[in-house]
């Protein structure tokens, strides 16, 4: 009986631990790190190692336009390269533009994320055709980083508008995909290859709270998910970010205990402290599926950049 209890007590106590965590510490970072762009305003930040080089796909539009209505007509996708996870990096080229009417994204193309799986390079973004208020989600694939990029000729057909992307691939190539409504429900949808076709299979994540910017990850046996705050209603802190987990990627999700994994703040060596206006778009690095960096987008007094700050 007593063995029986102490075994208990051990699984019970494994479990607890599985569910919690600590808040993730991040790592002061040099004050010229990230990636910005002379007249431009910088957004989002998806970042990937290619041999001994990161590229960070991020989004810009013209910094005499509007912030943030103007990327809804003028944001492109962009590609940086550094040998420095932290930068800064270098602008390289303009990814995805406009092109003719008539395509899905022939207006604009933002909120970009990257993945590879087996020989392809997997470009995932949202775009808006000039005759259409909705943004959609599609995709450009490439056999090398460096392109040529292969865009999707039609988006993803979820039938409303679909904004924030984030993405997990399953060993068999198969995919989960999580992404928000106008009115920020959260969906998942499931398809057997990246192309699709695609299956809603959760039509409301979490309907307590309005949460964006989501970002995936399998760790530990479980999916994780980083995303925007955006009213506060899990942190206590309006567009901090947050953590949930799923058992399956699909339904069960829920936040950690010690749900926040960063606030407004960015610490630099030099001693200084920024506190920004806005801080969004997570996007992580991982290694052996562990985060390593975190890529936020941030606004402060008028400029916009991608900040990279390595986590402990």
């Amino acid at each position: 009986m007593r063995s029986g209890l102490v075994l208990f007590l051990v699984a019970f106590a494994c479990f607890c631990r599985a569910d919690k965590d600590v808040r993730v510490e991040t790592i002061a970072v040099k004050p010229e790190s990230g990636f910005r762009m002379d007249g431009y305003f910088v957004w989002g930040g998806s970042a990937i190692k290619v041999n001994d080089t990161y590229h960070l796909f991020a989004s810009r539009w013209p910094d005499h336009t509007e912030f943030p209505r103007g990327y809804r007509r003028h944001s492109e996708i962009v590609r940086a390269t550094s040998t420095d996870p932290l930068g800064p990096y270098n602008f390289e080229q303009v990814v995805i533009d406009e092109r003719a009417p008539g395509y899905w994204d022939s207006d604009m193309a933002h909120n970009p994320t990257i993945h590879r799986f087996g020989d392809d390079y997997i470009l995932f973004y949202i775009g808006s055709d000039k005759d259409s208020v909705l943004r959609q989600i599609g995709y450009a694939v490439a056999k090398e980083i460096t392109g040529p990029w292969q865009r999707s000729a039609t988006p993803l057909e979820f039938g409303q508008d679909a904004n924030n992307p984030a993405v997990l691939f399953e060993p068999d190539g198969s995919v989960k995909m999580m992404w928000r409504t106008r009115d920020l429900q959260v969906k998942i949808a499931t398809a057997p290859h990246y192309s699709g076709p695609y299956a809603i299979v959760n039509e409301n994540v979490w309907p307590e709270a309005r949460l964006e910017d989501f970002y995936l990850w399998k760790q530990d046996d479980r999916v994780h998910m980083v995303c925007e705050d955006n009213r506060g209603e899990v942190s206590g802190h309006e567009r901090w970010g947050v953590r949930f987990v799923s058992k399956d990627g699909i339904t069960g999700w829920h936040p950690l205990d010690a749900p926040v994994m960063y606030d407004h703040t960015i610490k630099f060596t030099d001693g200084s402290e920024l506190h920004c206006e806005r801080r969004e778009r997570p996007q992580l690095l991982l290694k052996n599926n562990i985060p390593t960096h975190l890529f936020t987008s941030v606004l402060y007094n008028g400029t916009t950049w991608c900040q990279v700050v390595p986590l402990r």
